[in-house]
C-alpha cells in the first residue's frame, strides 16, 4: 500500500480487509447485487460482442450504442451513511466475483486541489488519471478510482461563488470520465458526495448509477445493535430501547451509522472502563450526552 501525491491510498484488490469491512455494513449484500447488475454492461463491455455474436449471429446496433455509457457511479446522501466504505467493499467484491488478479483501488485526495496556483488543480487531476490509465497496462488490469466528497472536485460551474480554477477542475474532471470510455469498462470510477444538488449537471448526467444512501432505519439499527452488541447479553427489549433512543425526533434525525459506531460505541466504554462492566445504560447515558450529526446532504 501507498500514497502517492494525488492519492490517498493505492491497494492491490482483492483483500480480504476490504471483505472483511463488507461483512460490517449492513445491508451491502442487496446493494453490491443491485449496483453489480447494472454495472455488467459496463465492466464487461468487451463481452458483449461476444455474446450478441453467439445468441444473434451478429452484433446488434444496440450494442454500439451501449459503448456512450460512461464508467462511472454517483453514491449520495447523508454524512457518515456508509458512502465511503460501501464504495470500497464494492470495487474489492467485483473484483473478487470477476477473478481478477490485477486489480488496483484509487482513492483521490483532497491534495489533488492543489495549493490554488492557476492551472495547478486541472493539472493535478489530469497526471491523477494519467497514472490510473499507466496501472491497467495492455493485458486485463482493472483500476477501479474513488472520489470522496467529490463535490469538492465536481461541484457546479453556474453557481455564483464558483472561482475559475475550481472551474477548471470541473471541466478536467469531465474530459477524464469521458477519456475513461476507451478502456471499455476496465476503469470505473465512484464519486461520493453529500451534497448531490452541488455538483455540475455534466457530472450527474455522465453517471450510469446514482446510489442514495439514507440514515439506516428502526430495522436497520435494530440489526445493527443486535449483530455489535450480541455478545454482551442484552434482551430484545434492551435492543428495542436502543433503537428508540437514536430514532429521530421532532428536533432532531436519527444517528447514523458513523454516529453510533465511532461515536457512540466508544462514549459508552468509555463510561464503564475500567471499573464495571458495559451495560445499556451507558449507552442511554452516551445517547443523551452526544446526541445524532446534523444533516448535512443536499
Amino acid at each position: 500500500m501507498s500514497s502517492p501525491s494525488v492519492f490517498e491510498l493505492k491497494i492491490n484488490l482483492p483483500t480480504t480487509q476490504l471483505d472483511a469491512q463488507a461483512q460490517k455494513l449492513l445491508g451491502f449484500e442487496g446493494r453490491y447485487l443491485r449496483v453489480q447488475k447494472r454495472l455488467q454492461l459496463i465492466l464487461q463491455a468487451n463481452e458483449l460482442e461476444r455474446w450478441s455474436q453467439t445468441h444473434h449471429k451478429k452484433k446488434l446496433a444496440v450494442i454500439g450504442l451501449l459503448s456512450d455509457q460512461y464508467p462511472l457511479a454517483i453514491f449520495h446522501g447523508d454524512v457518515g451513511t456508509g458512502k465511503t466504505a460501501n464504495a470500497e467493499a464494492i470495487a474489492n467484491r467485483l473484483a473478487r466475483d470477476a477473478k481478477i488478479e490485477d486489480a488496483i483501488l484509487f482513492k483521490l485526495s483532497n491534495k489533488v486541489r492543489g495549493s490554488g496556483k492557476v492551472g495547478e488543480m486541472g493539472t493535478l487531476i489530469t497526471q491523477a488519471f494519467e497514472e490510473i490509465s499507466r496501472s491497467i497496462g495492455p493485458g486485463k488490469g482493472r483500476a477501479f478510482l474513488i472520489i470522496d466528497e467529490g463535490d469538492s472536485l465536481g461541484a457546479s460551474r453556474s453557481q455564483d461563488h464558483s472561482h475559475h480554477e475550481d472551474k477548471v477542475g470541473v471541466n478536467t474532471l469531465i474530459q477524464s470520465i469521458d477519456g475513461m470510455r476507451k478502456h471499455a469498462g476496465r476503469i470505473f470510477a465512484i464519486l461520493c458526495t453529500n451534497r448531490l444538488a452541488a455538483l455540475d449537471a455534466a457530472v450527474i448526467r455522465r453517471a450510469s448509477i446514482v446510489e442514495e444512501f439514507a440514515r439506516p432505519s428502526d430495522e436497520e439499527r435494530n440489526e445493527l445493535f443486535t449483530k455489535d452488541l450480541g455478545d454482551m447479553g442484552l434482551s430484545a427489549a434492551e435492543i428495542k430501547k436502543l433503537v428508540a433512543a437514536t430514532a429521530a425526533t421532532k428536533n432532531e434525525p436519527a444517528w447514523t451509522y458513523s454516529d453510533i459506531r465511532t461515536r457512540l460505541y466508544p462514549a459508552a466504554v468509555s463510561l464503564a472502563f475500567p471499573d464495571s462492566p458495559l451495560k445499556a445504560e451507558h449507552f442511554h447515558q452516551a445517547v443523551a450526552e452526544l446526541g445524532p450529526s446534523p444533516v448535512m446532504a443536499g
